[in-house]
Order: C-alpha cells, then sequence, then structure tokens
C-alpha cells in the first residue's frame, strides 16, 4: 500500500466509490484515488446507471479542495489543477501520466450535486477545460459590462443586441444608429 498523497499520513487501501468503481481510499483523510479507465470500465458495464435526480438538487454540498499542488501517486509527478465548472474555483486533481484524479473527502458528494458525476472522464478533457475558461471570460465580460451600464441599462442592451443580431438588414441598421445625422448627406 502506498502512502496518501495529499495528507501523506493515511495509506490508500483499495476500495469502492459507493460501491459502484474501484478506487484507493485514504485511511487518514478519506480521499480517493481513482483511474479513469476503472470509471470507464464500470460505466461500459453499466450503461442504463444513473445518478439520483435528488442528489443534483443539493446545492449546499461542500468538498475539500487541497490548494497546494500534490504528486501523482503512481508516477510521483505533480498532478495538474482542472476546474469542475466555470461558476467554482473548485479543482480536481489530475495526472495525465497515469490518467488518475485524485477526489479529496466530500469531492465525490460535490460532483453528484452539480450533475457531473456520470461525467468524470469529461472533465479532464481538453475541451470541458476549454469551454469552462470561455465561460469564466464571458462571466468576466458580462461583469464589465453590467459595471459599465448598470443592471437594468445592461439587460436593455443585451435585449436590444439580440434583437439587432437577428435582423437581416442589421448592417444597416447599425449604420443609422451610429450615423450622427442619419437624414444628412454629410458624413
Amino acid at each position: 500500500m502506498k502512502r496518501c498523497t495529499s495528507c501523506k499520513e493515511g495509506l490508500l487501501e483499495l476500495g469502492f466509490i459507493e460501491e459502484l468503481f474501484r478506487a484507493h481510499i485514504c485511511s487518514s483523510c478519506g480521499g480517493s484515488w481513482i483511474l479513469v479507465e476503472d470509471y470507464l470500465s464500470w460505466k461500459r458495464q453499466n450503461p442504463e446507471y444513473q445518478f439520483p435526480d435528488e442528489l443534483k438538487a443539493t446545492s449546499n454540498v461542500v468538498g475539500e479542495d487541497s490548494k497546494r499542488a500534490i504528486l501523482c501517486p503512481a508516477s510521483g509527478a505533480i498532478m495538474q489543477k482542472l476546474s469542475i465548472m466555470a461558476g467554482s474555483e473548485h479543482r480536481l486533481d489530475y495526472s495525465p501520466a497515469v490518467g488518475g484524479i485524485w477526489l479529496d473527502k466530500g469531492e465525490w458528494e460535490l460532483l453528484k450535486s452539480e450533475g457531473l458525476a456520470g461525467s468524470l472522464n469529461f472533465l479532464v478533457t481538453h475541451e470541458w477545460q476549454k469551454k469552462i475558461r470561455e465561460n469564466r471570460a464571458q462571466e468576466t465580460f458580462s461583469e464589465v459590462y453590467r459595471g459599465k451600464f448598470g443592471d437594468e441599462l445592461y439587460s436593455k442592451v443585451k435585449e436590444i443586441r439580440e434583437w439587432l443580431y437577428s435582423q437581416e438588414k442589421k448592417v444597416e441598421i447599425l449604420a443609422y444608429l451610429t450615423a450622427e445625422d442619419p437624414y444628412s448627406a454629410e458624413r
């Protein structure tokens, strides 16, 4: 048995996440080391399995989140910190060298509450991480515009913009709106 990569006190003991798929669970801190291949093997063998819907509604689930870098228990390399979703600062530790994920205590419950437990393998993909970065950038720009315009005006401007871009003659409408005097022949 290997020593826990997170708390460095407990031992990683072979077990199962909710009796579903194999993991190595720390005897001290309760963290779990999961190989994506074990998770995917379980998913292939249980394609009909659905995580209960009532878990997705639980919004007050808080998982621990190791802020410091931790080492992969298999390779010894520093693990990557990956975001789970745009609205959360919570991050998972991932070892691309072996395809392993470290879940701190409570992170599995957090993933279930966010409806992400059935997509654990997607959370570590480039596409998922890119989508999160794009969503965060959009949120940042929204906050900038909200700060410039105020909530009410920003809401109205978004509505006008949506209407404008649905119009066939949007270029002409924009020219009309931005002209200092749209009824003058002078520029």
